[in-house]
């Protein structure tokens, strides 16, 4: 059964009291993700919240929603690899079970001021695979040990807090080669791409990748965060220009300034915006649409809500999308 999520990023207020999450809890959600930036995608949307004290709030503020992150950087820019296992071992000590880890190469906005420089994105594939195998063994190692890699060195490190459970590492890939690392190093896959774009490129690459590395790709979860609204589409599309479309469009994962990520959004047409978003107002069509990613083998279907009203996009799904799905 495919699970069901949302990307709550763009619910935040100013107050951060997150009401929309017993909302998310009651209407049978299985997951709630947030982003991880310094600097926000774009100028106007200032809630850059620091997401590890949220993801830990949601966990409190719900009895059973798995809370994840979409996703953190542990390349050694923001975060070294080490901070990151202490911090998901101590969630998942403190909610067991409930914490889902998903990890990137990153952007340039958030990373570069703290590297001094932006590595190219092979560098950053390769600082993130060996941050990975760092982590695996911080959380799995019962002694003391020596880590002597090319970006990381560690000597007689040891973590005591180690996970109670296995806490799954959501592998991000927007590319095809990305895909290929997934395949290989990552427990799941997480991406954001069309559904043309999964099935032709992104969910082989990974298969393919996968079962070079002897595994079962039809046993590995692939999980879709799909992007849209179905809830007053017009003023919808007015606040994607402003505050996602700049990176997500125009691919300005390399620009460090946000306003000039948000200057090029604002320069798209609104079909632009309607041809790459998901932007329903008949909920059958939505339906119809993540139907189709489950049926090329998406597990796990993330809806990132962009309009100003997550109440009722919460009800939405409630009467009518959980159901579908669920039963």
């Amino acid at each position: 059964m495919v699970k069901l999520g949302v990307d709550a990023s763009f619910w935040m207020d100013d107050r951060y009291e997150m009401r929309f999450l017993k909302l998310l809890e009651k209407a049978g959600f299985d997951s709630v993700w947030f982003g991880d930036h310094y600097l926000p995608w774009h100028h106007s949307f200032k809630h850059n919240f620091f997401v590890w004290p949220v993801m830990a709030a949601a966990a409190e503020r719900t009895k059973k929603i798995k809370v994840g992150v979409d996703v953190t950087v542990p390349i050694g820019g923001r975060y070294h690899p080490a901070l990151i296992a202490q911090a998901a071992g101590t969630l998942d000590n403190m909610y067991p079970g409930r914490f889902y880890l998903g990890v990137g190469t990153g952007e340039a906005m958030s990373e570069k001021r703290f590297m001094g420089r932006w590595p190219p994105w092979k560098e950053r594939m390769e600082r993130l695979v060996e941050a990975l195998e760092l982590i695996r063994r911080l959380w799995t190692s019962r002694d003391y040990f020596d880590f002597n890699g090319r970006y990381f060195t560690m000597p007689k490190t040891y973590l005591h807090l180690k996970p109670k459970r296995s806490i799954p590492i959501y592998f991000s890939a927007i590319g095809e080669k990305a895909a290929a690392y997934a395949g290989r190093y990552g427990d799941r896959l997480i991406t954001a791409n069309t559904l043309e774009t999964c099935r032709d490129k992104i969910f082989p690459a990974f298969e393919k990748a996968a079962k070079e590395a002897g595994r079962d790709p039809k046993k590995i979860e692939k999980a879709v965060l799909v992007e849209g609204s179905i809830v007053d589409v017009e003023r919808t599309i007015k606040r994607i220009k402003k505050i996602h479309a700049g990176a997500t469009i125009m691919g300005n994962f390399d620009e460090e300034d946000p306003r000039k990520i948000e200057e090029s959004g604002l320069s798209l047409t609104d079909e632009h915006v309607r041809k790459y978003y998901l932007l329903y107002e008949n909920v059958d069509d939505l339906i119809g649409h993540l139907d189709r990613f489950r049926k090329i083998g998406a597990g796990h279907l993330i809806f990132t809500d962009f309009s100003p009203y997550p109440e009722k996009t919460i009800e939405i799904f409630r009467r009518r999308v959980i159901p579908y799905f669920k039963g």
